[in-house]
């Protein structure tokens, strides 16, 4: 029998690693809410990043990227409910961004002013476990779960923190995107697992029993469809992104390092379920996908352009980066499968460094219009060299991580589509790379072109030196991008370890005759 390999979390560590990542973030949250202090919450919340931080490092040092299959597997069923969790080259690298920025954006805060809302610092801390949750699940009814339970801290952050006084629409605006997306998501795994049931009498949402099943479904186009559109409208992907620019504009910074790691779990779930799942008609409708991602490199590229509010500008640069990621993930090529999986998570890191830096100067001058802004490098040095250096990595530039993955997209897109699309995505990127460098230069270099007012002329002309929190920001981003980037063979090591291993099945004889929870009826022969 041909099965998946697992290798157990008992077999590798001395406690369930990844339950624990999960649960520190939720245990400081209750602390946080139960207490009354201001100063003891941000401690409780500081204590919680750090360790998830520190864990997360811990995690991906007895990751094994040479040896195939799920490993630090944990799977508890009771009442009925089945809890499954693991780690292989598609999601630790997710689960790693989203510790390193939720202890980021929660240093943030001290510059945002946010230190004494309890509310904000255990949303952080919620938003924290339902991301991890998310991207160590390996069963599909349970990362919907998890993608459901997010909107709860967006809602809480967008109400307490954001910067406009439509909060209230904003937030109408974005469960109604979001909600389109989590049904059509739910109707496709529904489909998937009673298709499963019919063939085997196993109702299971399972992703080792979805994979290994190979069940023919009655509707594998609508089912990939409403996987496929439920998973676009959380990228975003055009044409499902109109949400993006409005919480863009009218939301909360102070979250947005935490919230850039979600808009990736639209793409981990491509990865994970929809191209694994449904494998020939994923290759049957590239094409279209393709034509969309192209699409959405070229329509957020221009309309950036158009834009003089820096919040709308950036929400276009990320749609024009995730056509761009998409494009790379349903090609043929293994290298452009590498290529996109490398590009989110640089991507990931680099967008939220540039939306920090832009929090920071929205905190001191309370504009988001460019026009208004202008010669800032002087007096806000840290900041700039964030924006220049997260600016450069979108790009491609040697010495940062995005520098590969454009190098692995272009080499696959050539092999599987040909020059052509080859070149427009690279024309797609010079665009973006040319927005940003040129909102640095207006944010940072250039003259102001209108009026500033007197509270904008007190806090620009005359604010003090870059505080420590902003440099401590500046190179811990700059530092992760560039070492990455310098250094990248082992994180592409970690990614091959399941693009490589996810195409082949493998003998697990030892798993069959085990005793432990996980048998053969989970695991379907593809025989069979």
């Amino acid at each position: 029998m041909d099965i998946t390999q697992i290798t157990y979390w008992s077999e590798t560590v001395s406690f369930p690693v990844l339950s624990v990542l999960t649960l520190i973030p939720l245990v400081m949250m209750a602390a946080v809410i139960m207490t009354s202090s201001p100063v003891i919450a941000l401690r409780l919340g500081f204590v919680g990043t750090a360790a998830t931080f520190l864990l997360s490092v811990y995690l991906l040092s007895v990751f094994d990227p040479d040896l195939p299959g799920i490993q630090l597997y944990e799977r508890y069923q009771g009442l009925g409910v089945t809890y499954t969790v693991g780690v292989d080259g598609t999601n630790i690298l997710f689960i790693l961004l989203t510790s390193t920025l939720a202890l980021l954006t929660l240093i943030y805060t001290l510059t945002a002013r946010h230190v004494s809302d309890r509310t904000h610092i255990a949303s952080l801390l919620g938003y924290e476990a339902i991301l991890i949750g998310a991207f160590a699940a390996l069963n599909a009814m349970q990362f919907w779960l998890w993608c459901f339970l997010e909107m709860i801290p967006i809602v809480l952050m967008t109400l307490r923190s954001g910067s406009s006084q439509n909060r209230r629409w904003v937030v109408a605006l974005l469960l109604q995107h979001f909600s389109s997306g989590l049904l059509m998501a739910l109707a496709g795994f529904l489909m998937l697992g009673f298709g499963v049931m019919l063939t085997t009498d196993v109702l299971s949402f399972d992703w080792l029993v979805l994979k290994e099943s190979n069940v023919s479904h009655d509707y594998p186009t609508l089912i990939f469809f409403l996987l496929l559109f439920g998973f676009a409208i959380r990228m975003p992907l055009f044409p499902f992104h109109a949400w993006l620019p409005v919480v863009a504009e009218h939301g909360t910074i102070a979250s947005v390092g935490i919230f850039l790691v979600s808009l990736k779990l639209g793409i981990y779930a491509i990865v994970r379920y929809l191209i694994p799942l449904l494998p020939e008609v994923a290759e049957q409708w590239a094409w279209f996908v393709t034509l969309l991602g192209l699409i959405g490199i070229f329509y957020g590229a221009l309309l950036a352009f158009m834009q003089i509010n820096f919040r709308r500008l950036i929400a276009f640069a990320i749609i024009s980066q995730t056509g761009l990621i998409t494009v790379g993930l349903f090609d043929s090529s293994t290298h452009s499968m590498e290529g996109g999986i490398v590009l989110a998570l640089s991507f990931g890191m680099a967008t939220a460094g540039i939306l920090l830096s832009l929090g920071m100067i929205y905190k001191r001058t309370h504009t988001a219009f460019i026009p208004r802004l202008g010669g800032m490098f002087d007096t806000n040095a840290a900041i700039a060299v964030l924006f220049v250096i997260c600016a450069l990595s979108t790009m491609g530039m040697p010495g940062t991580p995005g520098f590969d993955g454009i190098h692995l997209l272009i080499d696959g897109t050539i092999q599987g589509q040909g020059w052509l699309i080859a070149i427009a995505i690279l024309f797609g990127n010079v665009l973006t790379v040319g927005l940003l460098l040129r909102a640095f230069q207006q944010i940072f270099i250039a003259a102001p072109k209108r009026f500033q007012g007197p509270f904008v002329n007190m806090h620009h002309a005359s604010s003090p030196p870059s505080p420590r929190n902003e440099w401590i920001i500046t190179i811990a981003i700059c530092g992760l991008l560039i070492g990455a980037g310098l250094n990248t063979s082992p994180w592409l090591h970690i990614i091959d370890q399941n693009i490589h291993a996810g195409s082949n099945s493998h003998n697990n004889i030892d798993a069959l005759n085990t005793s432990k929870p996980l048998t053969t009826q989970y695991i379907i022969s593809k025989d069979n």
